[in-house]
């Protein structure tokens, strides 16, 4: 079956439905994702509403689910890790780059775990999450242990509005 490339994005509602029409189907094409991401340019007016900000991410996984992630605005660090080592249970890191401005990065369980963090103390960091399959938990690991533990996911908002979550540091909110 043959797709026809998706129109560029001109809001964050368009990105949106384009986003809804790409995981449609059983399949999802990883590279149209990343693609039709980076197309959009980001509108802080828009995103302004869903916007939290924290300074870093733990080391986490996703799943077996595909992650997307669409910097808006700012510079995140993104850090690769293996899997923990059976073993001595040490955390490997792989990489590290900086995601910048209007970039999508992607990220499963094969590729490894990571971590994402804005280095700036002056300059906010904003990024959109996509994840496919949806999750409820994953796994937050303790880098000098390599410990697991299960995390809950939380909304901090749902189309614009506050959740009534709690905040804490236990809870995994990208």
């Amino acid at each position: 079956m043959e797709h026809t490339a998706e129109p560029k994005p001109r809001t964050l509602a368009e990105l949106v439905r384009a986003l809804h029409r790409l995981f449609a189907g059983d399949e999802v094409n990883v590279e149209e994702v990343q693609a039709v991401l980076e197309a959009y340019d980001s509108d802080p007016a828009e995103w302004a509403p869903y916007a939290a900000f924290d300074q870093y991410s733990s080391i986490h996984d996703h799943t077996d689910s595909h992650c997307f992630l669409k910097m808006l605005q700012g510079n995140l660090k993104e850090t690769l890790f293996a899997w923990p080592d059976k073993k001595s249970n040490e955390m490997t890191k792989k990489s590290e780059r900086t995601l910048r401005e209007n970039q999508c990065a992607y990220i499963n369980d094969s590729i490894g775990l990571h971590r994402v963090e804005n280095v700036s103390h002056t300059e906010p960091a904003v990024s959109l999450h996509l994840y496919s399959p949806p999750f409820d938990t994953c796994h937050a690991f303790d880098q000098r242990t390599g410990h697991k533990n299960k995390v809950t996911m939380t909304f901090h908002s749902k189309f614009g509005v506050r959740t009534p979550f709690p905040t804490s540091g236990s809870l995994e909110n990208n």
